[in-house]
């Protein structure tokens, strides 16, 4: 590892407890706590709530992997890398509500350095966050995006559009043509400006993933809802498992290091439904997610600075 590489670890660690309180506190039910090791080096600890009063699951895990080749997934476009040892240290978490108001959401932050048979260590870090509604409404989606822009403001004019563009180019599944929600932040490959710019970034979307999200489940929470929006919202998390398990570049690079695999899937939801060739009725709020949502949307401009 760099020299860097425990500040960097400090930082994930105090990010997965601070996630974890926020949660356990909204929710007043505790995580199973899961450390785990791995034979080919390093291991980490996956925390999961499971049937609680406000999250129906949630999984929030960090991990610190070694190994002595670079995945197919990291180094397609590194050929100089290909086959270089490496470590990764990362965050991920998947929050699913169990209120169909509520949306599911998306948070991972991460550092990767490897070393080339020839020249220097190569680094860099990745991650972002995403938000994915069932019945969206416009205030949330808002607050979701100011904060995202909130977040990357300290570092130059265009980075929020920039990585707000790469997110919604990467959680987009085109067997679907959908976009998988209304988006966030997404960056990958970040060195440039020296390690502690970019380590700076990192930690600024890991540390406004909480003042994004939280006020959302607050307003949501305890509202009403049926049968017809709870089995929307199964419907629609058929979306969430297709794109894990057909487009994420992370559950790839998870299956091919070899990584634990509970942990790696800990992000599927707990119940999911497929509907052959379903179809929302038409001016109805499910159709409203289609016609308004499931699209790259310039939101801070359309609908609301």
């Amino acid at each position: 590892m760099t020299d860097s590489g425990p500040e960097v670890k400090r930082y994930l660690n105090d990010l997965h407890d601070r996630i974890t309180a926020a949660v356990e506190g909204i929710d007043m039910a505790k995580f199973r706590r899961d450390p785990w090791t791995r034979a080919e080096g390093g291991g980490g600890e996956s925390r999961i709530l499971s049937e609680g009063s406000v999250f129906e699951r949630a999984g929030v895990s960090i991990s610190h992997v070694l190994g002595d080749k670079m995945p197919p997934t990291a180094s397609n476009l590194r050929p100089e890398i290909a086959g270089a040892p490496f470590e990764a240290l990362g965050l991920s978490l998947v929050l699913h509500p169990r209120n169909p108001y509520v949306p599911t959401t998306h948070c991972n932050v991460r550092y990767l350095v490897t070393k080339p048979r020839s020249g220097p260590a190569v680094w860099w870090f990745g991650g972002g966050f995403d938000l994915t509604p069932y019945y969206p409404f416009d205030e949330d989606v808002l607050h979701w995006h100011r904060t995202a822009r909130a977040a990357c403001l300290p570092f130059g004019a265009g980075v929020y559009e920039r990585y707000k563009d790469w997110c919604d180019r990467y959680f987009f599944l085109p067997h679907r043509n959908e976009t998988r929600g209304v988006g966030g932040l997404f960056f990958d490959d970040l060195n440039e400006g020296g390690f502690e710019r970019s380590f700076e970034f990192m930690r600024s979307v890991g540390d406004h993933f909480l003042p994004a999200f939280m006020p959302l489940v607050e307003r949501r929470k305890d509202l009403l809802y049926g049968d017809r929006e709870r089995n929307f919202q199964l419907y629609r998390r058929g979306r969430y498992v297709e794109f894990n398990l057909i487009c994420d570049r992370g559950t790839l690079f998870g299956l091919q290091s070899r990584g634990r695999t509970e942990s790696i899937l800990m992000s599927m939801p707990p119940l999911v439904r497929w509907d052959y060739d379903w179809r929302p009725e038409p001016g109805s709020p499910e159709a409203r997610l289609y016609e308004e949502f499931l699209r790259p949307r310039s939101y801070l401009t359309e609908v609301g600075g």
